[in-house]
């Protein structure tokens, strides 16, 4: 297949060597991602039921999530709930297959519970939460662009990647990653809300961090500040570690121990307290908020994993960068790549797939142009792939 396929040169520095550069990560806690983890949960289950019951993925879109914030009355030592985050699942899907019912809000409930569990533990899922579904069938023109199976697009939208991260990008997804990941299990009083603003000035990079702290695990502001040195330390290790460097790191600003204000919650979890979040308003599909990239406006989590474009492109053309920056070995310092779609044409043809390259010094277009187009045109053969691991809960979304 001849693909539309455009590979340039455009000439400017790459983001890492600009003046400044602003970066953002909502963390999993964030009501946001809160919001996007439950609805990519949701299509991943009503996939996974459609695969196994009926051998192909039916038509959904699961992106309608919205998190409406409770009340609360954190404490040192403990703390109550006093009103439940209200969770609304909504969106659509195949509901009739062969005239027989699926039961596709059981699964989402059951889905949105499951995302819950998993990742918030300090949530009690009888008493702080409410979730509500309100899923229906699918537009009619909608499924059908989708259930002709030609793999058509059912959107007119594009995608956007580029790579590789810059010193700042990285700082900030690893820190995320590293206090959601191993220090929560090692810090009992750190919550998963958390959020990391990453700046850089010339050289001098700035590290802002928001993290919710629980109370039951602190009995006063004493053990609170002790947690909050301890968290500084670990965090300005890694993050040394990570950027070879050194680097400046704030934690918890808006503390002001001598007005007994502290960023103290009972679930570890803003929302609990007035918080709203929704899909598609926190990070993009690499994890990040980029200012200083091309960036797609998307709401990428819960679309479905088929057919969706203004999903699967923008996953598709993250990897495309990758794999740009890893096979053409030092003569490329930074691609974007954007990919556009018709709504009712072949998801692996698109309008247009443009990349747009920043080359070394003394490297011609000519040098790599062949390397590159075969990339985006090797993905596009293969962007059932995306499908899978989406499925697989192989790659990320938020």
């Amino acid at each position: 297949m001849s693909r539309n396929i455009v590979v340039s040169r455009i000439e400017e520095p790459p983001v890492s060597k600009t003046p400044n550069e602003m970066v953002e990560r909502k963390g999993i806690g964030h009501p946001d991602s809160v919001a996007d983890g439950i609805a990519e949960a949701v299509s991943r289950e009503l996939s996974r039921f459609y695969i196994k019951e009926y051998g192909t993925i039916f038509h959904h879109n699961t992106d309608q999530v919205e998190i409406v914030g409770g009340q609360s009355k954190p404490e040192f030592g403990g703390g109550v709930v006093l009103e439940p985050v209200y969770i609304l699942l909504s969106g659509r899907a195949t509901t009739m297959v062969g005239g027989k019912r699926v039961p596709y809000r059981t699964i989402a409930i059951k889905a949105a519970y499951e995302q819950i569990r998993n990742n918030f533990p300090n949530i009690d899922l009888e008493e702080d939460i409410m979730v509500d579904c309100r899923i229906g069938q699918g537009s009619v023109d909608l499924r059908g662009v989708y259930d002709t199976k030609k793999f058509l697009a059912n959107d007119t939208s594009f995608g956007v990647g580029y790579a590789p991260f810059s010193d700042v990008e990285r700082l900030v997804l690893e820190t995320e990653h590293y206090i959601n990941g191993k220090l929560r299990f090692e810090m009992k009083g750190l919550g998963e809300d958390v959020k990391v603003m990453g700046a850089r000035v010339e050289d001098r990079i700035i590290l802002t961090i928001a993290i919710a702290m629980v109370g039951r695990y602190l009995a006063d502001p004493k053990e609170y500040m002790a947690l909050k040195e301890s968290l500084y330390e670990k965090v300005k290790n890694h993050g040394m570690d990570v950027l070879g460097r050194d680097f400046e790191l704030h934690i918890n600003t808006a503390d002001m121990p001598e007005k007994d204000v502290y960023y103290l919650t009972v679930t570890g979890l803003s929302m609990e307290n007035g918080d709203d979040g929704s899909v598609g308003r926190g990070n993009r599909v690499n994890g990040l908020i980029t200012p200083h990239r091309p960036m797609s406006m998307e709401a990428a989590s819960g679309k479905n994993p088929v057919t969706h474009v203004g999903k699967l492109y923008n996953l598709l053309s993250m990897k495309i960068a990758e794999d740009i920056i890893k096979s053409t070995g030092g003569d490329v310092e930074e691609a974007r790549v954007r990919i556009l779609a018709q709504i009712g044409h072949p998801i692996d043809d698109p309008l247009l797939a443009s990349t747009n390259l920043i080359l070394a010094d003394g490297v011609p277009l000519s040098k790599v142009k062949g390397e590159v187009e075969g990339v985006v045109d090797n993905w596009l053969e293969n962007i059932d792939k995306i499908t899978q691991m989406l499925v697989e809960g192989k790659i990320g979304t938020y």
